[in-house]
């Protein structure tokens, strides 16, 4: 005997997961519902299918092919329009079904004995067999009401309690005879329930109806699905449950990635490939598909998460339906009846409220509160640049695809046959990211220079030296391993442009890519002896000679960087003695766990305990540099900028020193009388490296650790950095303890406050007209100042947050300053949110 799959369900009531997926490929435990449809036949013996598609035909038929994987033969009817159940089903029976058929939907889950309903339908000689099922509320469903034979009386479509004179309704399951087909309009939509049977029992055909036991549930609307994904997990319907039953009511796939299965609570599925953290947990009802994500102290409980999908660290999903290939950011709360389409980004610290529906592809902000669902908007900017480059979670939001196309795009952008050079830090991540970007900018026609692990600096120096268009590193986040970084720079080793950026941000979305031909294919190179060469010409910019005189003892903390390359290659000839730690050992290194606190921490003990001068601590990426004087106390990094300073202002040195605005103004009373000229910035890095480039500027710097030498090359580089403050220690006396003892105390405070993207516009233009009258500086954000000193309010370009910088002659009149705006921006932010429309 052959079945009807009747598979063409649109499935609006279950938007937004139906939204790019026709109704019966929702996943019930994992697996498409109509796969498990396709099992209940296999089982019953019914092998030749024939599935009626209409909505979005291919994603069944790509998925399901003809059937082989499943031992099954499966055809297809596609219905171009609507014929309705009775005429799609007519349209699949040309010359396939001539004999007795059984017709079930492939969008309700059940497990019924259908043998037992076709051995019915036989007995009695029936023309028609609906199968029948009992439930407490039947207004939902057609009624069929029949005599103690089984024999159908009557059909009653969705009733009120008034008619409701049984409880048996109307499953779609159906057995039925061939020439009952012949009584279907083919130029009509026609219905099974509302008009064939109704027809067919005025005609005194033999129509039976049999109440079938076992589990049944209509999968019609998102509560619906929910449950049965519970009722799978409970075993209240019978199927094949994906992966080893341990416990009693735990199903673990293939590949599962835990510490430990007590922080899984059953009854729960986790799927093939998922990796849950240590300190994740997984409560009861969850239902974790393929390849899902659970980062640390994240949790789900009675909740439905598609395959692919990304659970930020402390998240909480509770009672929610999660699609595929979601990113769901840190400590975001998604909570009871909330349904999210597939690839949507709900950003970190956001909350979606009870019963919002999120549809596909959309992005929301950071820290946001939705109330509402999200239809056709997102709530969030669509920038591909951070203020550091490009940044994602490996394999979440930045995975090859992505890294292949912002490659191309950077291509398109410069010229073809352009150089570029391309350097990485030693992750695999890494290795793989670099390796698919280099991919991208040889489809563009573009010679690329692999630097492989070595710092950014050295490519950077590349771009100075030798003339290369553009470099890129490729690293991972001091703050978050899984976190890889993108840098890009230009001509002569500064950060890309802002308008070299936004050129590659439209390539991107727009996907205009240059795609050259076979023979156009760019080539990639392998420079031989360049952390030779960048150490030579390193060396060549200082004073060799009064460092080798000074002698000094180092401790040097390498933060697992590639600066342990290079570094020696540049001590060694100063004759400086180098006590080194947490050198680069090999690509399977994981610095994930050597945070930059416990680096400076271990630095901290090394330096009295060795008797060094004093120690050094590099970022992962060879960027920053951070300081731990002979005493082994840290120096602050607002400390290390003006020591800086100090050390250039006495050197007799003459020229131009840069600065972001938001740099305190101690280093302009710092530098007075000593003939060098400040030069304020946006706050930015591109800003900063940007104005290092200009002639005349012989120092740059920001707080946190970056330190610019534009001499040798405009750009963070820690080994330079370095290198140049033993240059200007060299001819200092006494220890560094007494130099930092000697430099103003810092008074600048920093707060960040929370306000949404739509407000930020509102709140400067706010601020501005209150503050016209006052003295203003308006380079980046807006600067005030008076006579206790002076306060900066400035929009942060990637989250949804504004700084506040204030900076008084004493720490409580910066407090003061600071306590002022901050109620200020915050008066505006409430008064603005109370008219904003609803």
């Amino acid at each position: 005997m052959k079945a009807v799959v009747m598979a063409g369900g649109e499935g609006t009531r279950l938007r937004p997961l139906t939204s790019n997926q026709p109704k019966p490929m929702v996943p019930i435990v994992g697996k498409p519902c109509m796969e498990h449809i396709l099992e209940l036949l296999r089982e019953h013996g019914l092998t030749d299918v024939i599935v009626t598609v209409a909505f979005l035909p291919q994603a069944i038929r790509s998925y399901f092919g003809e059937g082989d994987t499943l031992g099954l033969n499966v055809g297809y009817s596609v219905e171009e329009s609507p014929l309705g159940t009775a005429g799609s089903v007519r349209l699949a029976a040309r010359n396939q079904l001539d004999e007795t058929f059984l017709v079930i939907s492939g969008d309700a889950l059940c497990d019924v004995d259908l043998t037992k309903l076709i051995e019915f339908h036989k007995e009695r000689g029936a023309a028609v067999t609906i199968g029948l099922k009992s439930v407490e509320n039947p207004l939902e469903f057609g009624i069929v009401v029949t005599d103690e034979e089984g024999r159908i009386e009557r059909f009653l479509e969705k009733p009120s309690w008034g008619q409701v004179f049984s409880d048996t309704i109307n499953t779609g399951i159906y057995v039925l005879e061939p020439e009952v087909l012949k009584h279907i309009p083919a130029d009509r939509p026609y219905d099974f329930s509302k008009e064939l049977f109704p027809y067919l029992l005025e005609m005194g055909r033999p129509l039976y109806g049999y109440v079938m036991d076992g589990y049944w549930q209509d999968i019609g609307n998102l509560d619906q699905y929910r449950q049965a994904n519970f009722d799978a997990l409970d075993e209240r319907v019978r199927l094949n449950i994906p992966g080893i039953r341990i416990r009693g009511n735990v199903w673990l796939g293939e590949g599962v990635e835990i510490a430990d299965l007590d922080q899984v609570e059953g009854p729960a599925l986790i799927g093939n490939y998922t990796r849950i953290a240590p300190d994740a947990t997984v409560g009861p009802y969850s239902v974790l598909s393929n390849s899902v994500t659970l980062r640390e102290r994240a949790r789900t409980t009675r909740s439905v998460v598609d395959a692919s999908t990304h659970i930020g660290r402390s998240a909480l999903i509770e009672g929610a339906i999660l699609g595929r290939s979601c990113d769901i950011r840190a400590h975001v709360r998604i909570h009871e009846g909330v349904a999210i389409g597939d690839e949507v980004t709900t950003g970190a610290e956001s909350v979606v409220m009870p019963g919002v529906r999120i549809y596909p592809y959309k992005e929301v902000e950071s820290g946001s509160q939705i109330n509402e669902s999200l239809i056709w908007e997102s709530r969030a900017t669509t920038r591909l640049f951070g203020r550091d480059g490009v940044a994602g979670l490996v394999n979440v939001d930045l995975t090859p695809e992505v890294a292949v196309r912002i490659a191309a795009a950077l291509g398109t952008a410069l010229k073809r046959d352009a150089r570029v050079v391309a350097s990485r830090e030693s992750a695999p991540a890494c290795r793989m990211i670099k390796r698919a970007m280099i991919t991208g900018f040889t489809s563009a026609g573009l010679e690329v220079a692999d630097l492989r692990v070595l710092p950014s600096a050295v490519a950077r120096h590349m771009l100075k030296s030798e003339g290369y268009e553009a470099g890129f590193h490729v690293g991972t986040s001091q703050v978050d391993p899984e976190v890889v970084q993108i840098r890009f720079f230009e001509q002569p080793g500064i950060q890309l442009s802002a308008a070299l950026q936004k050129e590659i941000e439209k390539n991107f979305t727009r996907g205009e890519l240059r795609r050259v031909g076979f023979t156009d294919i760019g080539r990639i190179s392998y420079p031989a002896r360049i952390r030779e060469t960048y150490a030579q010409s390193l060396l060549a910019s200082l004073d060799a000679d009064a460092i080798r005189a000074r002698g000094f003892r180092l401790v040097v903390d390498y933060g697992f960087s590639a600066a342990s390359y290079v570094v020696p290659e540049v001590l060694g000839p100063l004759g400086v003695e180098a006590v080194s730690a947490h050198g680069f050992t090999s690509d399977r290194a994981d610095p994930g766990t050597a945070l930059l606190r416990e680096s400076i921490g271990q630095v901290k003990q090394l330096v009295p305990a060795v008797g060094a001068d004093f120690g050094v601590v590099f970022d992962r990426a060879a960027e920053r540099l951070y300081l731990v004087d002979e005493r082994g106390r840290e120096i602050p990094v607002e400390q290390a900028l003006l020591l800086f300073l100090r050390l250039i202002g006495s050197n007799g040195k003459r020229g131009k020193l840069a600065f972001p605005i938001t740099v305190t103004s101690q280093v302009d009373r710092l530098l007075e009388g000593s003939g060098l000229e400040v030069v304020r910035t946006p706050a930015s890095l591109a800003d900063l490296t940007k104005a290092a480039a200009e002639d005349g500027v012989i120092f740059a710097g920001a707080v946190g650790g970056g330190y610019v030498f534009p001499e040798f090359l405009p750009a963070y580089d820690a080994i330079a950095s370095l290198c140049n403050l033993l240059q200007l220690l060299a001819p200092v006396p006494g220890p560094l303890s007494q130099l930092v003892a000697d430099l103003p105390a810092p008074t600048l405070v920093h707060r960040q406050l929370p306000c949404p993207w739509a407000l930020k516009g509102v709140v400067m233009r706010v601020l501005t007209e209150r503050l016209r009258d006052r003295r203003l500086d308006l380079l980046d954000g807006i600067k005030v100042f008076d006579e206790r000193g002076w306060a900066q309010v400035l929009p942060d370009p990637d989250e949804p947050l504004i700084h506040i910088y204030a900076e008084g002659t004493t720490s409580e009149r910066s407090k003061e300053l600071e306590d002022e705006f901050r109620h200020m921006v915050e008066e505006i932010m409430e008064t603005e949110s109370a008219v904003a429309p609803v």
